[in-house]
């Protein structure tokens, strides 16, 4: 038409640029790929996490690092998001209602034990630092919950699985994971910076929700089942995975804590369709859980990981005799031999997914100085490396130990 605008159209340079951003961009999110599956191959040759070495490859490619990995940026962002959302679901998936009220009436004192002591830990360290109050209350869960993800693959690796202090140790984590699903809340209204009444409300629907579910969970688990359940592999994916984001969104959406939504969903899932969820979501929950632990690395700076690296040390060094004197605490309790206890002890050392989470919070609300990004990123690079080989040496050394106290005692009746 006379006196139109013709449309505009990108110039070959402005489409070479386009390209070349979009080619970069793949090569990028590849080679991050593909760097994760060696590292998760190199830490399964030698019996560890790979959470410790996708820390790392964040470190080598964040602020401060090696090689900055602009263009992909948002894409792992939310990445991380879903890989938060995708573990929590399946921790849900792993309880049913009942399992979780029995492990509850089980474990409450060993539970409150172990949250006195490996919580205070970490608080008194972030208060030492001048993290303040939101640093120490961030510190503490980082400090407190044990890796249910590296616990249960070490348990599985060893064949302790029927061990008579497993119960024990599952109990305790069972614990832990409720406990979360309380604390997760408190520290997200803490991170936002609202007031008293503010977060007492926030905790009172997490408290609400958490019981709502229970019930519904123990009583009509079956309707929630049927509603993501199908036949088809393709649209039973879309449904958990839409169902979770649903969920996790609207959590987010009240501050209640979108994992706190998706842990919750997934009590609510049960029987074969919690095992049918679990099967089919396993990989996404793998792939979108490396994209968190490497955007963790990225937003540490490891130019400040040497000035508290002391401090993660000594972290690592009470915690670990802290967990271990819970463990063994409760294996006693249950009538665990020495043996049991020091197994049990051992089994609950390691740290991962989940202080990663509680630390991605803090970041990411940029409520925390630099410091707490790599005290908890070292922390639980130590911890997540010790927790396997505690398990795997604690066996050999006691049984050396006791035939060394045998020994000595054949002596002394000889002498």
């Amino acid at each position: 038409m006379p006196g139109s605008t013709p449309p505009l159209r990108s110039s070959p340079t402005a489409e070479r640029v386009q390209l070349t951003g979009t080619a970069l961009a793949l090569i990028q999110l590849g080679a991050v790929f593909f760097g994760l599956g060696v590292l998760g191959r190199i830490a399964g040759k030698v019996g560890l996490s790979p959470i410790p070495l996708y820390l790392l490859g964040g470190l080598v490619f964040g602020t401060g690092g090696l090689i900055q990995l602009h263009e992909v940026e948002d894409f792992i962002h939310l990445a991380s998001e879903i890989g938060v959302v995708l573990l929590l679901l399946l921790l849900g998936l792993e309880y049913t209602a009942g399992e979780l009220v029995t492990g509850m009436r089980k474990s409450w004192t060993a539970g409150l034990l172990d949250l006195v002591l490996n919580a205070t830990p970490g608080v008194i360290v972030a208060l030492m630092l001048g993290l303040g109050p939101t640093g120490a209350i961030a510190m503490a869960g980082v400090t407190y919950i044990s890796s249910s993800g590296i616990v249960a693959k070490v348990l599985n690796d060893l064949g302790r699985l029927g061990n008579r202090e497993t119960p024990t140790i599952l109990s305790i984590l069972v614990f832990e994971d409720l406990a979360m699903a309380i604390y997760l809340p408190v520290l997200t209204a803490v991170l936002a910076g609202v007031g008293f009444m503010a977060g007492l409300t926030t905790v009172g629907i997490a408290l609400v929700a958490v019981t709502v579910v229970l019930v519904v969970a123990l009583r009509y688990g079956k309707y929630v089942s049927a509603i993501v359940a199908s036949e088809d592999r393709e649209i039973f994916l879309l449904k958990l995975l839409g169902s979770a984001l649903l969920v996790a969104g609207v959590a987010s959406a009240v501050q209640v804590s979108a994992a706190v939504g998706a842990f919750l969903l997934g009590i609510a899932i049960s029987d074969s369709t919690a095992h049918d969820a679990t099967k089919i979501l396993e990989p996404l929950r793998d792939l979108f859980a490396a994209m968190f632990f490497v955007l963790f690395g990225l937003s540490t700076d490891p130019r400040t990981i040497p000035p508290v690296l002391g401090w993660a040390v000594l972290l690592a060094v009470v915690t670990t005799a802290t967990k271990i004197a819970t463990g063994w605490w409760a294996a006693q309790r249950a009538g665990a031999s020495q043996l049991g206890r020091a197994r049990a002890g051992a089994a609950l050392v390691a740290r991962g997914e989940f202080s990663i989470v509680i630390a991605g919070l803090a970041v990411a609300a940029g409520a925390v100085p630099d410091e707490f990004a790599a005290l908890a990123t070292t922390y639980v690079l130590l911890m997540a490396i010790i927790g396997p080989i505690a398990a795997r040496i604690v066996e050999p050394v006691m049984r050396a130990t006791v035939s060394r106290k045998q020994t000595l005692r054949v002596d002394s009746v000889a002498e």
